[in-house]
Order: C-alpha cells, then structure tokens, then sequence
C-alpha cells in the first residue's frame, strides 16, 4: 500500500453514507473503487453526487470481486454492521464501521472474534473524539487533580424520522454512545456500574424514551453524570453536548463547540483541527493501515462503550444498578449461543470471559 491510495469499498449510500463519501472523496490519499447498497439506483445518484466514477452493486460481495480493495468502509443500519463486517475481515479485508458496532453487546462481542480471527482490522468510527476543542479539554481536565465528577447536558430536538422514531431508547441507544465514548477517554478510566432512568415527555415524536439521565460509577471512583433530551426545542446545546469537570484544585468546562475554560488557566477558544468528526476518524484509520499503530477505535477498544449503553438501558428498563462486569460476563454467554463461523466460535471459547478481549 505504501504510498499508492488506499483503494475503498463502502456499503450503504444512505444520508449518513453520502457523508461519508464526501470524506473518501475529499481526500487525496484514499480512492473510493466502489460503493454497494441493497437499492442500487439510490448507490448511483450517490456515487454521482460525489463526483465519483465507483462501481456500483447490490452486495459488498459483489465489489469484492471485481475490485479487490485495500478496505472497506461500514455505513449499512447497525443490524447489517455484523455481517458485512465479518464477510470483509473473512476476506482480508480490514473494515471502518460506523457506530454503534452492533445492536447488542453480545453481537460486537462476535464481532471481536472474527477481528481476532482473520488478524484483521475492525475500527469503529466514534467521530465526536476528533475534536480539536475536546482534546484541549481533556488536557485541562488533567490539571485538575485528582476528578471527582464529569457531568454532559444534552439538549437538542432533532425529527429524525425513520427507524430513530420507533426504537424502544433512541437516545441512549443512537447518541449517548458518542458522550459515553468521550468520557471514557477523557477520564482515563473504565465504567463499572450505572444506575439510569429514562422517560419519554408528553410531546414526544418518538415511540421509545426519549429523555435519560445515567449516573456512571468509574473505577477510579469518579462519577459520570449524563442527562439528555432529544425531545428539547428551544436553547439548544451543541451536539457534543455541554461538559463540566469538577477535581481536587478546580473546575473546568468545555461547550461541546471550540470554548474550554479552566479555572487554573482560564478561558481558550480553540481551531478546530485539520481532521475532525468521520474525517478524523478515517484519517486514524487510513494511519494504521500505513502502519501508523493500533488506532484507538479497534472493536475491542469500543466494547466498553457499547457496554456502557446496554448497561444505561438494562438499569432503565429494571430500576436497578447494572454492574458493567456482569453485563460483559451475560453478553459474552450469548455470544458462545449466537451462529457463528467455526473460527469465530473457537476464538470466543479461547477467552474463557470477556475481560482478555477488553
């Protein structure tokens, strides 16, 4: 590969598909060979869109074949994410995947075999940890001494449609993933219980809860506090939701957007970076298959995030606190039960318990 383009496949050409055509084709090094999506004609207009001459298929199978990429990049709906990730990585071909890497933590659990498996790369794109302003934050949150909160307000009222409308936890599920992924990397540490309750406001448009606040114990003993809407009109929060930080010598807060401020070094509005958001996110990708390092998205990396979600919703749905071990040591039991190829069931009986693959 060296420093030929790094020659991709995506699968899925939907709105969130057509973002991410816009970052392949943006850059220099990567040359998008072919773009596949159950409805074909939807694929074309896209490929077009983006001013892209790709092939276009109705399967990743089918672009496999004919055009023997270098990688493959996931934007199908989280319950396709498992199988078009596993015919890649059986192929040899290392995958991008957007989030959430499955729908249950079981079947990432799966996926993490199959990675492990094939000795192929399976990153997940969580594209709100490329932010400029939020790697400042975590550099302000380290002068704060030892931390004994982290607390995300998140408040917006976006009309989806589609399949966010009738999910049972759509914002747990489809977005507390990204601010549950940022506090575990600016914290440092690993969740170990939460207790969360989620409700659904009386001028809801979505069918599932639409509102959550989960109170997260890490093991360092800091607490991380979550509290979102996505049935909020009106003063809206960034996306990246609003954060604070509370250590031993002081106070520091970051408004999801480019404003950091320390009560020990005051306040700092910071450019954004050169690669942000999915850009980012292929960039550390497209790194590591140049022999940049392990990137820090990998599945196995991500499953304590996606843990994180279960966990919110399992407390939700029972009351109770969720320990994120037990959950781990469940999810990995129906992992052994789920139909899998031989490899992967092998390299899932070799852990023994989830925590050699974390």
């Amino acid at each position: 590969m060296s420093g030929a383009p790094l020659r991709v496949v995506q699968v899925g050409a939907g709105a969130m598909g057509q973002a991410w055509l816009r970052a392949l084709t943006a850059r220099a090094d990567v040359e998008l060979v072919g773009v596949a999506d159950l409805d074909v004609a939807r694929a074309r207009a896209a490929v077009r869109a983006a001013g892209s001459d790709a092939a276009v298929a109705a399967s990743l199978g089918e672009l496999l074949a004919a055009t023997a990429p270098d990688a493959v990049v996931n934007v199908t709906v989280p319950a396709a994410h498992g199988a078009v990730n596993i015919e890649a990585l059986f192929a040899g071909v290392p995958v991008l995947c957007e989030k959430p890497a499955a729908p249950t933590l079981a079947e990432a659990l799966v996926q993490a075999a199959a990675a492990e498996a094939t000795g192929r790369l399976l990153m997940i794109s969580q594209s709100r940890r490329y932010f400029a302003a939020l790697a400042a934050y975590r550099r302000r949150i380290a002068e704060l001494g030892t931390p004994g909160v982290l607390t995300t307000n998140f408040f917006r009222a976006p009309r989806f449609g589609g399949f966010r409308d009738e999910m049972p936890h759509p914002l747990l599920v489809d977005m507390a993933i990204h601010a549950f992924d940022a506090a575990r990397h600016l914290l440092g540490s690993e969740p170990v219980s939460v207790v969360c309750e989620s409700w659904n406001p009386a001028w809801s448009w979505y069918r599932g809860d639409a509102s959550a606040t989960a109170t997260f114990l890490f093991d360092d003993g800091v607490r991380y506090v979550y509290t979102g809407s996505w049935c909020a009109d009106g003063q809206e929060t960034s996306w990246n939701g609003e954060w604070r930080a509370i250590g031993s010598t002081g106070t520091a807060t970051w408004d999801g957007e480019r404003r950091v401020v320390s009560s020990l070094s005051g306040p700092a509005d910071v450019e954004p970076g050169r690669h942000e958001q999915i850009s980012g996110a292929l960039a550390e990708f497209a790194g590591a298959l140049r022999g940049g390092g392990q990137p820090g998205g990998t599945i196995s990396g991500n499953l304590l995030s996606l843990a994180m979600v279960e966990a919110a919703v399992r407390s939700a749905e029972t009351g109770a606190r969720v320990p994120i071990a037990a959950l781990l040591e469940q999810a990995y039991g129906e992992a052994l039960a789920l139909p899998a190829r031989e490899e992967i069931r092998e390299r899932l009986k070799s852990w023994g318990t989830p925590a050699a693959v974390l």
